[in-house]
């Protein structure tokens, strides 16, 4: 996932509807009588699954839609070195703004957060303080009064490097915790599947860090693409068998390798514009949910990126499993 830096921004900034919801809102009356800081803290408590996650990055000038059917909404990106993007735009409102899309969202069922890192930022392979960067991201999150973050770390080269660097950096996301209490805010991941294959990764992979930081973690936004033409394009190599060349990263693979089926979140892009391979059509990912929900998993799915995954995205891939 990649911060794109806009050109533009100016002229996003002026005509900024880029969060407006339209969706249909849930229980009205579920917070009368409750103190402010109760309701906010409720808001922002981590839903059960499934999750229907996208992110968004891109530039959108007009007005645009959040459309039922998801219910996180993922700002892109927090990097080490300051809010990008969407992330900016963010921070360029003012806080009476942010508190009505915020209102907005909390009422329709949408969770907002923000994405750090992306393949934009290397920490481990730069040394970066795991501590300091986690404080800084934290605090980010509280001051600009979102429901929590999510950890797109994309560093392969301390992955490759196989001396189990990337695995034991692991300070951040205990440290984070201690800034974004579990329960109050919600903690994601967003690694690669192949990240899970046993054996494969000199540390351990992503199943050493869910060993040592999963109970941390509420689920992970597993992007089941850009990892080679044929990796998880079909039902049977998505969920059940994925190929040689990536061994028991498919769903039920990780799931068998300790991970519960409710943190697994299938990650696809929107468009093949979205990826450089991995799509598939909305009809094939439906028919995927809906096998896979048969024989027990509730992860939920997730998509790079909107606008070009918007309502009709999302209750296509959601119609045969957990209708909209």
């Amino acid at each position: 996932m990649v911060a794109m830096r806009f050109a533009h921004l100016a002229a996003v900034l002026s005509t900024l509807c880029f969060l407006c919801v339209n969706s249909t809102p849930v229980n009205g009356t579920a917070f009368d009588g409750l103190s402010q800081q109760a309701r906010d803290i409720l808001a922002r408590a981590t839903p059960a699954a499934p999750h229907f996650v996208v992110y968004g990055d891109k530039f959108v000038s007009a007005d645009a839609w959040v459309s039922q059917g998801f219910n996180v909404f993922i700002l892109s990106f927090l990097l080490i070195e300051g809010a990008w993007d969407k992330a900016f735009e963010w921070t360029s409102l003012t806080d009476a703004q942010r508190a009505t899309i915020k209102s907005e969202y909390a009422a329709a069922g949408i969770k907002l957060m923000v994405a750090a890192f992306g393949s934009t930022d290397v920490p481990t392979s730069t040394g970066a303080d795991p501590i300091a960067i986690a404080n800084t991201m934290g605090n980010w999150v509280k001051q600009y009064n979102l429901d929590g973050i999510d950890v797109d770390y994309e560093d392969f080269n301390a992955f490759d490097a196989g001396n189990g660097k990337a695995e034991v950096d692991l300070p951040f996301t205990t440290q984070i915790r201690t800034i974004l209490p579990q329960g109050t805010y919600i903690l994601t991941h967003a690694p690669v599947a192949p990240w899970f294959s046993p054996n494969k990764w000199g540390g351990g992979g992503y199943l050493k860090i869910h060993q040592s930081v999963g109970n941390l973690i509420d689920w992970y936004n597993i992007q089941f693409y850009n990892q080679g033409a044929s990796e998880y394009t079909t039902c049977a190599n998505l969920l059940t068998t994925s190929s040689s060349t990536w061994p028991n990263s498919a769903v039920f693979q990780i799931a068998a390798s300790g991970v519960p089926l409710s943190k697994i979140v299938i990650g696809k892009p929107a468009t093949t514009g979205d990826a450089n391979n991995g799509f598939i059509s909305t009809g094939t990912l439906a028919s995927c949910l809906a096998t896979a929900k048969n024989q027990g998993w509730n992860g939920g799915a997730m998509a790079w990126q909107w606008p070009n995954a918007a309502a009709a995205w999302i209750q296509a891939v959601r119609a045969s499993s957990w209708p909209v």
